[in-house]
């Protein structure tokens, strides 16, 4: 512990501070103590975060959740004010060396103190991890070695400040060489399993010294966690077979913590060999020379290789390997050149997105100006909420649902509610809008779904027609396509409400869907969708004809040129379906006419919500990495790694050539749709609502103005920009 020094305040939420434990790139940690003499370590969020209203939603869901965690092996948290200037959050003061601290002064640990050591932390991840955390920051400085075992500490931080850029405002959240290769690749969207790397990490640091990826430079430290095999020479034989599972590049191979916890209590408790000291063992390297990395592991997430070979070939593998190191800095936070990478193209960058074009004038509706507007209307009773809030337009019309409501009808102009509808559903955006009907849900009692179709034009119901519970009805070129109740038929009505045709459906699993325009079943013998080979089946007046047979997991896109389109899954197993993205390495194209497939391979697998639109697939990560890739070839059109998380599925504007997001706390996004770079963007809303974190955002286009929807709020921007 530090004295307090010229700044530092000198109590924090009624506790007085005694001196400084630490600072990191987050904030200040203080020894603090309570009026009735508890000692507490305070931990108090430096400004630039406190400034940030997203920062400061997700430190305060962490708080909550962290406050549920209660175990022998962490520290508990005691008391928070996330609404403070400064937000800060104090935890039980635990005395105590950490891991770090131990191994430098005495050396790595024996067998006994390494089996202490990984029970006590499996024990202290399974109750963080039973709250609904990840660590994401466990390393030796986090682990604090007291008399009656290990204390993991400073959990339930790090992923609100995951929150912020990494590649743009250049801080690093995580230790490299305990970061797992998901956290370097995708921070926002790791789970647990990125913590058993990391504990993997760290019993390698226990029984060696030296981390299992450590480098000369933290660039090389990245490439290595994402690329090349761990370094366990030195680590015990017993030990072995448990770190080198921990340290599996793919999350989904890795030990849940029940059997990791299990493997580490069938060791012996006795030493059968004492490890070498820290100067011993660093001793014994330095007269060896450099150890000999393992031979690497294919490398992950379609990372490119290729042989040695001579002129173009050599260039082509020198490229390779930069654009592997680029990769590695970015995601680690450190300062690169370059946020847009195009294929076969020089790098540009957002200054860079100058064109010379003229830009016609922008087509609004009449009298159109900025506005924002709350969908939200009071009503009694327990709502039933689908959490599906959004909009839809048709030329110069806008419906949209929302909390109390079913449906609106708000003029896009100016933001006015004309008329609302419904209160049962609510927080579901409409089915869609055609030829002067809106199509809605009802949901009368918890048996009967209902589409209904009111008057675009006064709100005035003109019909209604019972559904299915579970399958979603579509609007197709010549109707509205749903599933009958019972689920033994496909109805398709017309504008009037008649009944147009039905089909018998399967004896499995389906759904109905509109590619192109044209009705298709999406058919699947498992007991829900995904388990099995997908049937495409084509759906007629009295008849299902199969279409074509696609993968399991394949995920329908819509149709280029008449033809549907899918993406074909990397692999099959259901192991990316605990919040790890799946990825796919295929387009599929169907030809109804014949039933061929006929596949598009992808240049290197891809993850993230994918969406068609115009002609080109563009995959949107949660992290805010967009990637536009053309559906007839399959190329990569280009590739931005943006600082906004969450974003929206995207609405290219033809007139302006761009691409826009929204995320769920109301910023907006345009990124030139010819080359990825940045135009412009907005700053978030100013209080969105309680509902915009956990509903999706959606973003589309009423003419050219932009308008979109966080949470139960709606609003509208010029194509133009922030102003």
């Amino acid at each position: 512990m530090t004295p307090l020094s010229t700044g530092d305040p000198e109590s924090i939420g009624g506790y007085t501070l005694l001196g400084r434990l630490g600072a990191g790139g987050m904030g200040v940690v203080y020894l603090g103590v309570s009026a009735s003499g508890r000692q507490v370590a305070v931990k108090l969020v430096h400004g630039s975060y406190a400034e940030e209203e997203e920062f400061r939603t997700r430190f305060r869901q962490e708080i909550a959740a962290a406050r549920r965690v209660s175990g022998a092996f962490t520290a508990p948290v005691v008391d928070a004010d996330p609404d403070a200037d400064r937000p800060w959050m104090a935890t039980l003061y635990v005395p105590g060396l950490n891991l770090a601290e131990v191994v430098k002064r005495d050396g790595p640990l024996s067998q006994r103190e390494l089996r202490a050591l990984g029970l006590g932390l499996t024990e202290a991840l399974r109750d963080i991890h039973r709250a609904g955390l990840v660590h994401r920051d466990l390393k030796p400085a986090n682990v604090l070695m007291t008399e009656d075992g290990p204390r993991v500490i400073d959990f339930g931080i790090s992923r609100a400040a995951d929150n912020q850029s990494l590649t743009v405002t250049g801080r690093v959240i995580g230790t490299p060489p305990f970061m797992s290769p998901e956290q370097l690749a995708s921070p926002r969207d790791v789970t647990s399993a990125s913590d058993v790397f990391s504990l993997g990490s760290l019993i390698v640091f226990a029984a060696v010294g030296t981390g299992p990826f450590d480098a000369d430079s933290p660039y090389m430290t990245g490439y290595q966690v994402l690329h090349e095999a761990p370094d366990l020479e030195g680590v015990p034989e017993a030990l072995l077979h448990i770190v080198e599972r921990c340290l599996d590049k793919d999350p989904a191979a890795r030990p849940e913590l029940t059997d990791l916890h299990r493997m580490l209590q069938a060791l012996p408790e006795s030493d059968a060999t004492a490890p070498m000291k820290a100067r011993e063992a660093r001793e014994a390297r330095e007269s060896a020379g450099p150890r000999p990395r393992p031979r690497p592991r294919p490398a992950p997430w379609g990372a490119a290789t290729t042989s040695v070979g001579t002129g173009a070939g050599k260039g082509r593998r020198a490229r390779m390997l930069i654009t592997g190191l680029v990769a590695a800095l970015a995601v680690m936070g450190l300062s690169i050149g370059a946020g847009v990478f195009l294929t076969g193209q020089d790098t540009s960058t957002a200054s860079d997105a100058t064109d010379t074009t003229t830009v016609p004038a922008a087509s609004l509706p009449d009298g159109w100006r900025p506005w924002r507007t709350a969908l939200r209307d009071d009503v009694k009773g327990v709502p039933l909420d689908y959490q599906t809030l959004g909009c839809v337009a048709d030329g110069s019309t806008l419906f949209c649902g929302g909390t109390g409501f079913t449906v609106a009808r708000i003029d896009p102009a100016s933001g006015r509610t004309l008329w609302r509808s419904g209160t049962r559903p609510q927080g579901v955006r409409p089915i869609g809008v055609r030829d002067g009907l809106v199509y809605v849900y009802e949901d009368p009692d918890d048996t009967t779904r209902r589409v209904v179709a009111l008057d675009a034009g006064t709100g005035q119901r003109r019909w209604q027609r019972d559904i299915d519970k579970a399958a979603d009805p579509v609007l197709y070129d010549g109707g509205l396509l749903t599933l009958s109740p019972d689920s033994s038929s496909f109805i398709a009505y017309g504008r009037s409400g008649k009944e147009l045709w039905r089909a018998a459906s399967l004896d499995e699993y389906c759904a109905p869907a509109a590619l192109g325009g044209v009705p298709y079943a999406l058919c699947s013998a498992g007991t829900e969708p995904g388990q099995t080979p997908v049937d495409l089946m084509k759906v007629e007046p009295g008849s299902l004809t199969e279409a074509a047979v696609l993968p399991r997991k394949a995920e329908a896109l819509g149709a280029v040129g008449g033809q549907p389109l899918f993406l074909s899954p990397q692999t099959a197993k259901d192991v990316y379906e605990s919040g790890y993205e799946r990825p796919y390495n295929a387009l599929l194209r169907v030809v109804p006419e014949t039933g061929q497939v006929k596949r598009i391979p992808l240049a290197r697998p891809l993850t993230g919500a994918a969406a068609l639109v115009d002609g080109v697939v563009y995959f949107v990560r949660a992290n805010g990495s967009v990637t536009a890739v053309s559906a007839n070839s399959g190329k990569q059109l280009w590739q931005k790694a943006t600082d906004m998380e969450s974003l929206s599925a995207p609405v290219v504007s033809a007139t302006y050539k761009r691409v826009y997001f929204s995320n769920r706390f109301g910023r907006l996004l345009a990124l030139d749709s010819r080359t990825g770079a940045e135009v412009w963007r907005t700053s978030a809303l100013n209080d969105p609502g309680d509902k915009a974190q956990g509903t999706p955002p959606r973003v589309l286009l009423v003419k050219d103005a932009i308008v979109a929807t966080a949470g139960d709020t709606a609003f509208s921007r010029s194509p133009d920009g922030p102003n």
